[in-house]
């Protein structure tokens, strides 16, 4: 017989496979020996309770009958060196790579152009940008093989199960070398450390099967006849054909925002978050959430989700990292972008989280008119992605240059104190101290500075001077959405042309994106298989 069996245990016998046969055991009125083997199906964290922290475990069970480990759907992909039908992939992150994919495994052939580096050429960029604050315009955390989570932290959880299946792509990372515990665990997360390995996998299985992938390959243009689009132009004049072209470029890739405005296409303003991200030292996160002087060994470093509204505005935590780093994420010089990530056991000292404000276009036709700037403000499409860019550049300048970041500690910040000294940090650039209240938008501020108040009374001790601010995190998602039928998927205005991921405005992260990709693809190949 085989049972889903749930159990509420303690931290240290989660992991001890005989206590765990004797609770499953008890659970059913059998003895041990009849438990055979069992693997987990879901896991979980309790730390509501302040006496006793608790683990939801539910176990696939084997009683009486041989035991046999997880079956991993392994998806099949097919050979498509010689198809007929071909289907253009602009950018290699998640939704681009998964994308490639589905036409794999549709038996069309995906040809993904990059405009950035493979996964191990990328690192060298990213370390130039950390110890010399050079910043590679089409290699950085934002542009490169994997996209912008490849070295941006690798956390998997996602809520949009109307996208498509969570499990699909779960498994498809497991199938490529990510561990098995991301299909059971409450968040699941790869780590920085171990992702790229994942993603130059999936690439090498593309190339293997028959699909074109080419690196530092930059669209710079679309081939579009009538209303119908053709295929592409790169920056070295090639011109690429193909049956459809998916745009799965990312939420930073302006150009393209711009490339699509200049040509008549449509694209919308699409509202999206801007602030601060905020370090901690972990030990103080642990204390709060594990209501403990010490964390317990067998707990992992604890993370948090925060949410307040703040006169009608949304201030939240976003892509928060345990025992993690914050990086420069900047794709321009002269434009400050700060992100985190963690590795995979998420041993880093500190703890940080962007905490940011949601942004529309009313919030940014009023503060550019109250700062009567050169700025034009119009209602375009373009708007938001420009004040986004006008943040960063202020963040910049204040930061002294070279992407070191101006920063404030948390109380001061709240206080409109300069801060006399600033802790240590995890950001390589260095930080500056710096009233921030002179970078960030005034409604910005004002939301984050009660943000950080109503925060203190949610978390006890997370109100405090030894947290530090540092600005900006404004990357959060695209300002500008591709329009896209809700059925057919293709813009509205130009057939055969697919928006798709973060960058098009239609996921928030690895996993929605992933699953955007996975979903447009299936709807291209059924297209093209009925002509």
């Amino acid at each position: 017989m085989q049972k889903h069996i749930t159990l509420k245990i303690k931290p240290n016998e989660a992991s001890n496979d005989f206590i765990l046969k004797e609770y499953l055991a008890q659970s059913i009125g059998k003895s041990v020996t009849e438990i055979n083997g069992f693997y987990k199906v879901k896991q979980s964290i309790d730390a509501r309770s302040r006496q006793q922290i608790w683990i939801n475990l539910t176990l696939h069970t084997f009683i009486n009958e041989p035991f046999h480990q997880r079956a991993i759907e392994q998806i099949p992909f097919k050979e498509v060196q010689h198809s007929n039908k071909k289907v253009i992939i602009v950018g290699a992150g998640p939704a681009g790579l998964f994308a490639a994919l589905q036409l794999l495994h549709q038996g069309i052939q995906p040809i993904i152009l990059e405009r950035g580096k493979n996964v191990r050429d990328r690192r060298r960029d990213l370390a130039i940008l950390n110890k010399e604050g050079i910043v590679n315009p089409e290699s950085n955390y934002c542009f490169g093989e994997g996209g912008a989570g490849t070295y941006s932290d690798g956390k998997l959880y996602t809520r949009s199960n109307k996208r498509g299946s969570i499990d699909r792509i779960l498994n498809l990372f497991v199938q490529f070398g990510a561990e098995e515990k991301i299909l059971y665990e409450a968040h699941p997360h790869i780590g920085t450390n171990k992702l790229p390995h994942i993603i130059s996998s999936m690439r090498e299985c593309i190339i293997e099967h028959g699909g074109i992938f080419l690196f530092e390959k930059k669209v710079t243009d679309f081939i579009i006849e009538e209303d119908t689009i053709k295929g592409v132009t790169t920056a070295d004049k090639d011109a690429i054909k193909a049956d459809a072209v998916v745009v799965a470029t990312g939420h930073s890739a302006r150009d393209i925002f711009e490339l699509l405005h200049a040509k008549k296409i449509l694209i919308e303003a699409k509202p999206f978050a801007l602030g601060v991200r905020v370090e901690h030292p972990q030990t103080l996160i642990d204390s709060i959430q594990y209501h403990c002087a010490l964390r317990d060994e067998h707990l992992p470093p604890s993370s948090y989700s925060l949410v307040e509204q703040v006169n009608g505005k949304g201030v939240f935590s976003f892509c928060m990292c345990p025992g993690g780093i914050i990086a420069p994420a900047a794709t321009q010089p002269n434009e400050l972008v700060v992100n985190g990530w963690s590795p995979s056991k998420r041993n880093n000292p500190f703890a940080n989280s962007g905490i940011v404000v949601s942004v529309d276009e009313k919030d940014a036709i009023q503060y550019l008119k109250k700062q009567k700037s050169n700025f034009e403000i119009q209602k375009s499409p373009l708007l938001l992605m420009q004040f986004q860019q006008m943040v960063e550049k202020k963040a910049y300048h204040a930061g002294g240059g070279k992407f070191v970041a101006p920063a404030q500690r948390m109380v001061d910040f709240c206080n409109q104190k300069i801060s006399s000294s600033l802790p240590d940090c995890s950001y390589l650039p260095g930080i500056h101290s710096s009233n921030l209240q002179n970078v960030l938008p005034d409604f910005v501020f004002s939301s984050l500075k009660e943000g950080f108040k109503a925060f203190g009374k949610k978390m006890k001790n997370y109100y405090t001077n030894d947290a530090v601010i540092v600005a900006t995190e404004s990357r959060t998602s695209s300002p500008v959405r591709i329009p896209r039928d809700a059925i057919t998927l293709q813009h509205p205005q130009i057939k055969n042309l697919y928006p798709c991921g973060e960058g098009a405005g239609y996921a928030g992260g690895i996993v929605s994106a992933a699953m955007d990709g996975d979903k447009v693809a299936e709807i291209i190949a059924t297209t093209l298989n009925k002509k």
